[in-house]
């Protein structure tokens, strides 16, 4: 099992930038991939950043350039730092790790709400 805990969303104006932070815990090993991913109302859950354990990224079109996916192996936690926000932005941002053995964990989601 592995317990993943997203922190640092909030409320932030257009432009403005907030860092999310995915802390992980349990059996954290056979990782195949990491990354974020957002829903907002109404919409289906989207990809916006994957990390894989060699250090590969890939990014959402619409978030190129302005997010950057990282992580920090020795605290086992995830990044997400996002810049020039824009109110299209704003949904429930989820931190989920795909397993090699075939199973992914989510997080809880923190809520991002971007003003105009």
């Amino acid at each position: 099992q592995v317990q993943l805990v997203e922190s640092g969303g909030g409320l932030v104006q257009a432009g403005g930038s907030l860092r999310l932070s995915c802390a992980a815990s349990g059996s954290i090993f056979r990782i195949n991939a990491m990354g974020w991913y957002r829903q907002a109302p109404g919409k289906q859950r989207e990809l916006v950043a994957v990390i894989t354990t060699r250090g590969s990224t890939n990014y959402a079109d619409s978030v190129k350039g302005r997010f950057t996916i990282s992580r920090d192996n020795a605290k086992n936690t995830l990044y997400l730092q996002m810049n020039t926000q824009k109110p299209e932005d704003t949904a429930v941002y989820y931190c989920k790790y795909d397993m090699a053995y075939g199973v992914g964990y989510w997080g809880q989601g923190t809520q991002v709400t971007v003003s105009s």
